[in-house]
Parts: C-alpha cells; structure tokens; sequence
C-alpha cells in the first residue's frame, strides 16, 4: 500500500480532474472516428480506387493536421501552465500567438493545393495507378479551404480543454458528426436532387462540416467570461513571449511535423507496395482510431493537467500522475487489442474488396493488435505527461530518430525489397512504436522531463 500511494496517485481529486477532461474529449473522438468510419464505407461502396484515393488524398491532409497539432499542443503546454498559475495575461497572449502561426501555416497549406495537387498525389501511387492519383486531385481540390478553418478550430481546441472549457469542441464536434454524415451521403452518392459527385462529394461534405465546427467553437470563445479573448486582442503585443513559445513549441512542431512526414512516408511506401495494400490499411485506420480514443483522451488530459498540476507548483503530484497515466495506457491499449481482434471480422466483410485484399487486410489487423499496445503507451508519454512537463526537446529527439532511422527504412526494406508477407511489413512499418515506449518509460522515471516555463514580463 506505501508502495501505491508513493508512486501513483490516489487523491480522488486528480480522477476527477482527469474525467473532466478526457470524457468530452474521447466523446469527439468518438464522433470523429465515427465520421471517419462512415465515409469509408461510403467510398468503400463506390470502388477500391475511389477509396484509396481519398485516404491517400488525406495523407496530405493529416500532415497539416500534425503540423498544426504541433502549434497547438505546444501553445497548450503554455497555456495549461498559465491557467495554473491563474496568469491570464500571458494566457491571452500565447492565444494570440498560437492563432497569428496557425494562420500562416494555413495559408500555406492552403498554396500548396491550389498550386501542387496532381505533383502531391503522385508522391502517394505508382506512376502507372493514373485514375488514383486523378480522384485524389479532385478530393484535395474540393478540400482547399479546409486548412485555414483548421487553423483556427485547433489552436481554439486545445487552448479550451487546457483551461477545462470541454464541453465547447464536443457540441461542435457533435453538430459536425450528423452534417458531415448527411452531406457526404447526399453529394456522394446524389440524393435530394443533389448531382453524384463520388470522391468530390466526400470532400465537400466534410468540408461544408468544417465550417460548422470552426463557427462554433468560434463563436463561443469570442463570447466566454472565463479567458475573455476578444477579436482585437490578435493585435495585442506578446515580443516578451515569442521567444518562450518558440522555445517550447517549436520543438513540439518539429516533432509533429517530422512524424506526419513520417506518417506520409510511410503511406508513399505503401502505395508503392499496391493499391490492395493502401485500401486494406485504411480500414484498420478506422478500427485504430476506434480502439484508440481512450488513449487519446487520457494523452490530452495528461497534457493539461500535468501543466496545471507543475503550474501550481506541486512536482511531486505531476511525477505520481505520470506513473498512473503510464499504468493506465498499458491497460487501455491491451484492452484495445483484443477490441481490434474482436471487430476486426465485422469491419472487413463491411467493404466491397476482392479477396486478396480481404486477406492483406485480415494481416494488417493482426498486426494492428500489437502495434496498439506499445501506441498507448507512448502516446500517453509523448503526448501527454511529458509534453505536459515541457520536455518538448527530448520529445523532438524520440520522434524523429525512431521514425526515420528504423520506421522508415525497416518498412521500405520490407516491403519493396524483401516483399514480406502484410503482417510483417506492418509490424516493420511501425517498430517506432515500439522502441519509443520503451524509450519514453525510462525517461519518465528519471524525472528529468519536468522543466520550468517563464511568464510575461
């Protein structure tokens, strides 16, 4: 009993606390991967090339979403701290930052789908798999104005849960899940009246969603007493904060950004290894999310709370939180592969494939469900504790030498050199995963994660 109380924490409060937190985030999780599921099944009932064009399509997609989780995470390490400390005047200007990045990031996503959308999608397919790579220019043609609503929905997001305002991007999320789902199903497949647009239909639903999401969140913001942020506070000068939010998030992007770059090299191999492999990937992509949100409850919830937690000053409290997260992660993600084993059957007689497909998809889930053990609890780590602690360098570090120095070239020898079987392949794709658990533990026992943030002038 001396061993529990001094090593994990049994104060009722800190559950509390965490519920408060990862409860409305893993609900718009849930309704996220839940639109996800049904625009799979949606593509998935019009062709395999309608299908693998899309999920290749939001590779490109996803890079921006790491690069401005990577803004927002890091803004919300500063902000969780600030709302501990109850210093709402650098709060407001870490905002301010966060946005003024956001939107730059944004604009230049936003160029690069004007300019580049056939030189994008040819990364992602075989020179020869034309009618992929034309279906995902129209995807991310009809996706353009995406980038700059996320900008600012995330960077909202995230400031909101670390200041324990979750209920806000939950009601958006839920307003986005059912206009997403009716909109994709009537411009998909042309009902109402409304014309057959196939991949571009998807696009446009999701994207009509986008502007629904971002006008709540930010229309409740703008309006909140708790932070008070008003639209002319992005004019407010923050010069004497730039340089700890660079300090801090920089590194937090780097490492978001470098593992989304890592996320599409590696759906580049697999596109190279064939369309049947990238088709049956995306299915266990839904199944992932599903077995994962837990897991990504817990992370955010981590993150904040550990900020508050060192923002109040109480070091001891962060390090006992941080071994209960880990412990909690472990249990969630062997829980969660026997989730994926228990659904993975469901899921894949849900799609119309050819059998070789079926069957690359039945090994990928196998190897989905020992993936998902090592994910939780890294993602608990990076993601979470000691994010939350600031140790955002190291972080850096883990991200980019697991990913590109065995990932990467573990998952490219394996499957386009020695040609292994699906299960292998998958497990070589993501044997990052692995070594940055291990990694991350030890880290989280030296105690050498929790580092100190300055506040305004």
């Amino acid at each position: 009993m001396h061993f529990v109380q001094k090593h994990l924490e049994t104060d009722p409060i800190f559950y509390r606390r965490l519920f408060k937190i990862a409860v409305p985030v893993i609900l718009q999780s849930l309704i996220t991967t839940g639109v996800n599921l049904v625009d799979n099944i949606m593509l998935g009932q019009l062709t395999e090339t309608a299908l693998s064009a899309a999920t290749q399509a939001n590779q490109f997609i996803n890079l921006f979403v790491f690069a401005i989780m990577g803004i927002s995470m890091g803004s919300s390490v500063l902000s969780s701290r600030f709302w501990g400390a109850r210093d709402i005047r650098s709060l407001k200007k870490v905002i301010t930052i966060a946005l003024r990045f956001g939107l730059l990031l944004g604009l230049l996503f936003t160029l690069a789908d004007v300019l580049l959308p056939e030189k994008i999608m040819s990364l992602y397919f075989s020179p020869t798999e034309t009618a992929e790579i034309s279906a995902g220019v129209v995807y991310l043609r009809w996706s353009t104005a995406t980038f700059l609503l996320m900008s600012v929905s995330f960077v909202l997001t995230n400031i909101m849960r670390s200041a324990g305002l979750t209920n806000v991007p939950l009601i958006a999320s839920l307003s986005a899940f059912g206009i997403n789902i009716g909109a994709n199903y009537i411009f998909i497949f042309g009902k109402l009246g409304a014309p057959a647009l196939g991949v571009a239909g998807a696009a446009l639903g999701t994207l009509i969603a986008r502007v629904v999401e971002t006008g709540i969140i930010a229309a409740f913001f703008l309006r909140d007493r708790t932070i008070h942020y008003r639209l002319r506070d992005l004019l407010m000068p923050c010069r004497e904060l730039v340089g700890e939010f660079l300090r801090i998030s920089i590194p937090v992007l780097l490492s978001d950004l470098m593992l989304g770059l890592g996320d599409n090299a590696l759906a580049i191999i697999m596109g190279r290894i064939g369309p049947g492999f990238v088709t049956a990937n995306s299915i266990t992509m839904v199944v992932q999310r599903i077995s994962t949100i837990f897991i990504t409850g817990l992370s955010f919830s981590g993150c904040f709370l550990t900020g508050q937690v060192l923002g109040e000053g109480s070091v001891d409290a962060a390090k006992r939180q941080g071994n209960t997260y880990l412990l909690l992660g472990l249990i969630i993600g062997a829980a969660a592969a026997g989730f994926i084993q228990l659904l993975s059957g469901w899921v894949i007689g849900a799609y119309n494939i050819t059998p070789e497909t079926r069957e690359i998809a039945r090994e990928l889930m196998n190897g989905v469900s020992i993936i998902v053990v090592f994910r939780a609890a890294n993602s608990i780590l990076t993601r979470g504790v000691l994010r939350g602690g600031g140790d955002t360098q190291f972080l850096l570090l883990a991200d980019m030498s697991t990913m590109w120095l065995l990932a990467v070239p573990l998952g490219a020898v394996a499957g386009l050199y020695f040609h292994l079987n699906a299960f292998w392949t998958y497990l070589c794709l993501y044997s990052d995963q692995m070594a940055k658990a291990v990694w991350c533990v030890f880290r989280l026992r030296s105690g050498k994660w929790i580092k100190k943030i300055k506040g305004a002038a």
